[in-house]
């Protein structure tokens, strides 16, 4: 028997040990605290998808073994097999993926899936209409997954890539620019600028831990939104004077800290990111919104990013007003921009008074994962 295979065998037969050891002492701390042990329960009720789910749920939080375990198991496997868990995959030079994101660009749908193409067209086609009934403009704004852009930076065999990561991206892009919805194509937009770099320039539009876009990137985007509703006239630069102050922050990314492993964590540096706040020139105040904007901007944690967590004030929806030269008001939903915003937006239509146009991002992967889908959400009448 090969060395590989030893190791192989050796690392089976230790994570056994480990489960069965956890389940032993999971039951002797039930049985000591007096307490029905937890595996009573898979037959007390039918062992359908759904229970079996809640089971294993809740087997999960309430084993202290397994709790303390977990991480030091997770940090074995990561060194030895390179396993990142369910929601982060590595790639290449340090760069981390979140998995979710990666499924949606590579992975086929499967036969029951209730996703349709057609849900998430006639879904923002609806809003459109819904709100141009209201006499409100819609500018749609899909942010891009991270391997769409840096696909080379997940697999080498992506160096070449002459075709788009996901044509069902592409297609409903299509779909919704013949349906007469404006959109902002930020594909585009990050393709042109990776090409335009000069040999040498750094520059990055994503960041490398995290499955969020860069202060780089991110500027770049609402510098894209804002020269499009300039072109397309639906607003005129205002008066607010607003000033960029520099600052740097250090950061672990998100998909890092998704492994929840301390141990894995800590072989990394945090990423060290040049922002910028944007600051009202006359007052010197970081900047603030307003409420009573003739614009609003719903999205996800693409807005949340440098506006809400550090350095704050420095995100999307603080540079999209600092190119339109007003303020702007906002809804934010992390993970909820495809169907959790416009049912806020429903159960709050006093923040469509005096707006004249909606700026709607929502990150590519909700596309097929959104939270509860592309449903049809109904506003209110219009007064």
């Amino acid at each position: 028997m090969g060395k590989g295979k030893v190791k192989h065998v050796f690392l089976i037969a230790a994570f056994m040990i480990v489960l069965l050891s956890v389940s032993v002492v999971q039951l002797a701390v039930e049985l000591r605290e007096d307490r029905q042990p937890q595996l009573a329960e898979l037959f007390r009720q039918l062992p359908t998808k759904e229970n079996l789910r809640i089971f294993e749920n809740d087997l999960e939080k309430n084993c202290r073994l397994a709790s303390k375990l977990r991480p030091s198991v997770q940090y074995v496997q990561f060194q030895v097999l390179r396993e990142t868990g369910d929601k982060a995959l590595m790639g290449r030079a340090g760069w981390f993926f979140y998995k979710p994101a990666v499924q949606y660009l590579t992975e086929p749908l499967p036969a029951d899936s209730q996703y349709s193409p057609a849900d998430v067209l006639s879904s923002i086609i609806s809003f459109r209409d819904q709100l141009a009934r209201r006499g409100i403009r819609l500018l749609v704004v899909p942010a891009p997954n991270k391997a769409s852009i840096y696909p080379e930076m997940l697999t080498r065999r992506a160096e070449r890539l002459e075709q788009p990561v996901n044509p069902k991206t592409i297609e409903i892009i299509s779909g919704l620019r013949d349906s007469g919805v404006e959109i902002v194509d930020l594909f585009n937009v990050f393709a042109e600028a990776r090409d335009g770099l000069s040999p040498g320039d750094n520059t990055k539009y994503y960041l490398s831990q995290d499955s969020h876009w860069s202060p780089d990137g991110m500027r770049l985007a609402a510098q894209a939104v804002a020269g499009r509703i300039f072109d397309l006239e639906w607003a005129e630069k205002g008066k607010v004077r607003y000033r960029l102050k520099s600052t740097t922050i250090e950061r672990y990314g998100d998909v890092l800290k998704m492994m929840r492993v301390p141990q894995i964590e800590s072989m990394f540096e945090p990423e060290t990111l040049n922002c910028a706040q944007v600051v009202n020139a006359d007052t010197g105040q970081l900047y603030q919104a307003d409420p009573d904007s003739e614009v609003l901007v719903i999205g996800d944690s693409f807005l949340r990013i440098y506006s809400r967590d550090e350095p704050g004030a420095g995100g999307f929806i603080e540079h999209l007003a600092c190119e339109l030269g007003f303020p702007l008001t906002s809804i934010v939903n992390d993970g909820g921009a495809s169907t959790l915003v416009r049912q806020e937006l429903s159960r709050k239509p006093a923040l469509l008074r005096n707006k004249k146009m909606v700026v709607w991002e929502f990150v590519e992967r909700d596309i097929r994962f959104g939270m509860e889908g592309w449903q049809h959400v109904p506003l209110p009448p219009a007064p």
